[in-house]
């Protein structure tokens, strides 16, 4: 008897908004703004408004009162309608925001027992493949995310998915050390092989367990229902039931966006009432029932190891993999950038500046550089607000280049704080060579671990590096601190036992220790 098990990904991104940056900097610099309004500013927020006012009225309200109904329809029945939903918590914002009514709705979803919460990056994010040590900004934001669904709803999941389904062995380790029992992914054909995607398994390397998405019969919802050229149109709710009770396994789990009933397919097509009668067409089988990610790995043992190696990461977009998101240089560069600014707006540990650039992680700023061609391209080109790929691309870096320049006003503000706190990424550190034998395994991450080292390495390595003016270049260039460069390249000018004394001191003397 297959278990069905129906996911719902919500979500509704942060738009960026056109020609503020200049004069939005220049007052934010002069102190006239907060950074609650350069956020304003930054993000085009009648934009995202007029979308989530539009989508609320053709899909999460209807859709959701569908389901709710449907719930208490059959809520005495032995066999149950149940449903999960994973929800971004930038969507939540917008819907408090703009469209409440939405909240209430998965309130009442959620007082019924019968639907599951399933954690997610708060961001809707793609940081698990940002290269943070440790993936500190993933379990940072699946962290907020997992406290906005107990604040919310009053849910505690148990079950999670890594934005857009993305995954691997080492997300799902992470996953497992949260404490959640499930992590739901794609069914990719080319990591089951002969096997189905229609059982549990277990991850490579950790004790979590693994559902995969069964693409196909999701992809007939989700993406051909309203497709007049599709040999199967029209997709009836008794057809696809028997769909289902004729697929062999022990779970099919069944993942589409949310914006499926009424956004994507518009309530014409008749994909509300798709979702209105499927479950009693589904309950028609007695060999069928509904349930949840945490109900079924409970149920079901794990049949095999589902193993996705780091290098080979898949997620359920175009080619199930990551290039809808880094397969091109703009996005590549876009997510460097990110990734640089993190090691200095969490040195700086300012609240408004660190939801900037966490908003800049939402993973639709890199979908909409992709550059895609035929119909994955046109998937793209239907969910983006720009005109093209490097349209967003130009946006997206001029928005990182705002925040850049709030991070260094900060900075300037308070550098010795900012000093004591800063820790570079590994290819930003202070790396100690010879001239003769190269690296010598010395490196310095902080100014005072500098200071610290500075006195014991040997004088011709120091010499080697002030003659070229390395000391005070990476306290100029990497902690932007041109008054304490300024007393270090002095100090490479002296022979080097005193050179390195100097150095050591003025560090120490600025840092105050």
């Amino acid at each position: 008897m297959p278990d069905v098990v129906f996911v719902f990904e919500v979500h509704q991104p942060y738009r960026l908004a056109r020609n503020v940056y200049q004069r939005l900097v220049e007052r934010a610099l002069k102190g006239e703004l907060t950074l609650r309004d350069v956020e304003e500013a930054l993000f085009d927020q009648p934009l995202n408004k007029l979308v989530m006012e539009r989508a609320a009225a053709k899909c999460y309200i209807p859709a959701t009162q569908i389901v709710l109904e449907n719930i208490n329809r059959y809520k005495d029945w032995d066999r149950k309608f149940k449903v999960t939903y994973s929800v971004s918590g930038v969507f939540v914002e917008q819907a408090r925001r703009w469209a409440p009514q939405v909240i209430e709705l998965f309130r009442k979803l959620a007082e019924t027992g019968l639907v599951e919460f399933a954690s997610q990056t708060y961001y809707h994010s793609m940081v698990a493949f940002l290269g943070v040590p440790e993936y500190k900004e993933l379990v940072e934001q699946v962290t907020e995310h997992r406290r906005l669904m107990e604040e919310t709803v009053g849910y505690r999941p148990t079950s999670i998915e890594n934005t857009e389904f993305s995954y691997n062995n080492d997300i799902a380790a992470v996953f497992a050390g949260l404490g959640y029992k499930v992590v739901l992914t794609e069914g990719v054909d080319r990591v089951l092989g002969w096997r189905s995607p229609n059982y549990v398994y277990k991850a490579y390397g950790s004790e979590i367990r693994v559902l995969t998405r069964n693409y196909r019969l999701s992809d007939d919802v989700g993406f051909r229902f309203s497709d007049r050229n599709w040999d199967q149109y029209p997709l009836t709710a008794d057809k696809y039931s028997a769909w289902l009770a004729a697929t062999p396994g022990d779970v099919i789990m069944i993942a589409v966006d949310y914006e499926t009933f009424g956004e994507h397919h518009w309530p014409e097509t008749g994909i509300h009432e798709f979702l209105r009668w499927l479950p009693g067409e589904v309950l028609k089988y007695t060999n069928l029932s509904f349930s949840t990610p945490s109900e079924v790995v409970d149920k079901y043992p794990a049949r095999d190891v589902f193993d996705v190696p780091p290098w080979s990461s898949i997620s359920w977009a175009d080619e199930r993999d990551l290039s809808a998101w880094l397969g091109n240089s703009m996005q590549q560069a876009s997510m460097k950038a990110l990734y640089d600014l993190y090691y200095y707006v969490v040195a700086l540990d300012e609240p408004g500046l660190r939801r900037l650039w966490k908003l800049l992680t939402i993973s639709d700023h890199l979908y909409y550089q992709a550059t895609k061609f035929g119909s994955i391209g046109e998937v793209h080109a239907y969910f983006s607000p720009y005109k093209n790929a490097p349209d967003a691309y130009a946006l997206f870096m001029e928005a990182v280049g705002v925040l850049s320049m709030l991070v260094a006003s900060s900075i300037a503000r308070n550098p010795r704080g900012f000093a004591r706190r800063f820790k570079t990424p590994p290819e930003k550190a202070f790396y100690f060579y010879s001239p003769l034998e190269g690296f010598i395994g010395l490196k310095a991450s902080s100014l005072l671990e500098l200071a610290d080292q500075v006195r014991g390495v040997p004088d011709d390595i120091v010499l080697f590096h002030a003659r070229r003016g390395d000391f005070s270049s990476w306290v100029r260039n990497v902690f932007m601190l041109g008054d304490l460069a300024d007393r270090i390249s002095e100090a490479e000018k002296r022979e080097p036992r005193e050179a390195k004394e100097l150095i050591a001191r003025h560090i120490n003397e600025y840092l105050g220790v």
